[in-house]
């Protein structure tokens, strides 16, 4: 008989869905599939579109699911309501996706996939004696992201519903640390590549937990934003004092 506590550890995102007869079985490569199925792990897509009409549903499915999670949020989000709206059968959905947290995981890939574009960008200004001036305009070019587009913040709060929707989240603040860690190293030149990708990871968490604070209701994004620059100039002063020759 299953405990209660075992019910409990069960993990929603860890359920197929009702898959149609013509999707793909679930095997060693679905990510669904699991040899201890308490444990969490890294929410991915069942398959990635090749082909031009298999991408068009693929985005559109995608949009649809930005719609509906800004509309009535993730608890009443399905994956029958996204299919509707983006004119794809349900069949077609479950092709890609196992169930909704697998769909939320590949919004919030998406989500860190355009803010690593938008720092490619600002690439020619690593942090350096200028650092500061850098620090503010990306963070003022973050918070434009934010404000336009409220689905930001809604993929934020799904992705902590679960623990595998969690472990995919730290996979994918990872990756973009590591691009920090990168723009880092002028600015902290002494400091150890251990302790200056700990570094980056901090900083990667806190301003998404301060930017997805800052666009709460009633909340003033502008002062929240100010607030998140202090919290990041006074970090990082410290951490370039550290690093300086004795």
């Amino acid at each position: 008989m299953t405990s209660s506590r075992a019910l409990r550890r069960a993990d929603p995102a860890l359920e197929s869905g009702t898959v149609d007869p013509a999707a793909p079985s679930a095997g060693a490569d679905d990510s669904t599939a699991l040899s201890a199925p308490d444990a969490p792990q890294e929410l991915l897509p069942r398959k990635r579109p090749t082909q031009e009409r298999s991408r068009r549903k693929f985005d559109a499915l995608l949009a649809s699911s930005r719609e509906l999670l800004t509309e009535v949020g993730f608890e009443s989000f399905t994956c029958e309501e996204v299919a509707s709206r983006a004119d794809v059968p349900i069949g077609t959905l479950y092709q890609f996706f196992a169930n909704k947290y697998v769909i939320v995981c590949e919004l919030n890939r998406q989500d860190f996939t355009a803010v690593r574009d938008e720092l490619e960008q600002f690439n020619g200004e690593v942090p350096s004696l200028d650092w500061l001036r850098f620090l503010n305009n990306f963070v003022d070019h973050l918070a434009k992201l934010w404000t336009s587009d409220p689905s930001r913040r809604e993929v934020w709060l799904a992705m902590q519903s679960t623990p595998s929707t969690r472990a995919t989240g730290k996979i994918q603040e990872k990756a973009l640390a590591g691009q920090i860690a990168l723009m880092l190293a002028p600015l902290t030149p002494r400091t150890g590549r251990d302790r200056r990708i700990m570094m980056a990871e901090v900083l990667v968490h806190v301003v998404y937990s301060m930017l997805n604070f800052s666009v709460q209701d009633g909340q003033s994004h502008a002062d929240a934003v100010d607030e998140l620059k202090r919290l990041m100039a006074a970090y990082l002063l410290v951490a370039e004092k550290e690093s300086r020759p004795n």
